[in-house]
C-alpha cells in the first residue's frame, strides 16, 4: 500500500500555526508574572505548615478516591490484599490539581480508608514507590501549579511505616537529582532506580542514569557505565519488571528540545539489567511484541510479564 497523498500546502499551514500556537505559549509562560496561583514554593510552603498540625487519623469506609493519574498503587508486603494508593494529579480541561492524599483498600472486603498523618510529603505525581517488609519508600515526583505555568520536581526520599502510618523522610547523602517520570523497582535488600526526566519549561533533561539504594545499609550509590558497554538511552515512562536474577525494562518517552523546535521519541527496545553485575544487554524480541509505547503498566505473573496500555503521540516536525 503506497501513502496516502496529503492536500498540497495543508500540511505546512497546520504546522506551521501548531509551531506559532506553540511559540506563544512558551513566551506568555516566560514572560508571566507568577501570581498567587502558580507560585509553587508558597503553595507548599503552606501546605506544609497545614501538615504539621495533623494527627494520625483512619477514617474507615470512604469513596473510592477521586479520578487522577500518575499516582502510585503499591501491594502491602506484609498483607497481599491490600492496596497502598498515594497521590497522583487530574486535569479539569482547565486546572490541574494534585493530591498527597493516602489511601489503603482493601481488596477482598472492597473498601477504602483514608489515611492523615502529621509532617506527610508535599503533594505530587509521576513519582515511584516500592514496598519492603513493613514500609512503603518513595522518591522523586512532580507538583504542577492549578494553571500549569510553573513546576517542581522533587528529590526527597520518603518512607511509610505501615503499622503506624506515620511518613518518615529519610535523608541519605548521594540521592539521585530532582525527576519525575523515573521507574523504581525492588531486588531482594535493594531499591533499583532508572532514568526519568526533569523539565521546568526553561530546561529540559533526560536521563539514563542507574541508583541503587542499599535497605540494609541506607546508602545510596550510583552504578556509572564501564566504558565500551551496552547501556539504554534517556527515556521516562518506560517500565521495570524483576524476574529470577534480571530486571527488564520496556519502551518510554524522549524529548529533544532545541531553540526552534522538539522532537520527541517513544521507544520500543527491550533491555535486560544484571543486579548481580549492572550489566546491561539488549533484548532481542520475538513473536509479535509491543509497539512503541510509554506510559503503560507492565507486571510480572509466575513467568510472564503482563503489559497493557500506553500512549505514544503523533507529533508533527516543528511542534510535539
Amino acid at each position: 500500500m503506497g501513502k496516502k497523498q496529503k492536500k498540497p500546502g495543508k500540511g505546512k499551514e497546520k504546522t506551521e500555526r501548531k509551531t506559532a500556537k506553540g511559540e506563544e505559549k512558551r513566551a506568555r509562560r516566560d514572560s508571566r508574572k507568577v501570581g498567587e496561583e502558580d507560585d509553587i514554593e508558597a503553595i507548599l510552603r503552606s501546605i506544609q505548615k497545614e501538615e504539621a498540625k495533623k494527627e494520625v487519623h483512619v477514617e474507615e469506609n470512604v469513596p473510592a478516591p477521586s479520578p487522577r493519574s500518575n499516582c502510585s498503587l503499591t501491594v502491602n508486603p506484609v498483607k497481599e490484599t491490600e492496596l497502598i494508593l498515594y497521590g497522583g494529579e487530574f486535569y479539569n480541561g482547565s486546572k490541574t490539581f494534585v493530591y498527597g492524599d493516602l489511601y489503603r483498600y482493601d481488596v477482598e472486603k472492597n473498601e477504602w480508608k483514608l489515611v492523615s498523618s502529621p509532617n506527610s510529603p508535599p503533594p505530587r505525581s509521576a513519582h515511584q514507590t516500592v514496598a519492603w517488609k513493613n514500609n512503603i519508600y518513595m522518591f522523586g515526583g512532580e507538583f504542577t501549579s492549578p494553571n500549569q505555568e510553573r513546576f517542581h520536581h522533587y528529590k526527597d526520599f520518603w518512607t511509610l511505616d505501615l503499622k503506624t502510618n506515620q511518613w518518615e523522610q529519610i535523608l541519605a547523602k548521594g540521592c539521585p537529582s530532582a525527576r519525575s517520570g523515573h521507574r523504581m523497582v525492588l531486588y531482594k535488600h535493594k531499591i533499583v532506580l532508572f532514568g526519568g526526566f526533569y523539565d521546568t519549561l526553561r530546561e529540559v533533561r533526560y536521563y539514563n542514569d542507574l541508583h541503587v539504594f542499599d535497605l540494609d545499609h541506607f546508602k545510596w550509590e550510583e552504578i556509572k557505565p564501564r566504558p565500551g558497554c551496552l547501556w539504554p538511552s534517556p527515556r521516562s515512562g518506560f517500565q521495570l519488571a524483576v524476574y529470577q536474577d534480571q530486571i527488564y525494562l520496556y519502551g518510554g518517552y524522549f524529548k529533544e528540545v532545541s531553540s526552534d523546535k522538539e522532537k520527541g521519541t517513544v521507544h520500543a527496545d527491550m533491555w535486560s539489567l544484571d543486579p548481580r553485575t549492572w550489566e546491561w544487554n539488549k533484548v532481542k524480541k520475538a513473536g509479535m511484541p509491543p509497539g512503541p509505547r510509554a506510559g503503560f503498566s507492565m507486571c510480572v505473573h509466575k513467568k510472564r510479564a503482563v503489559l497493557f496500555g500506553g500512549v505514544v503521540d503523533m507529533e508533527v516536525e516543528g511542534y510535539s
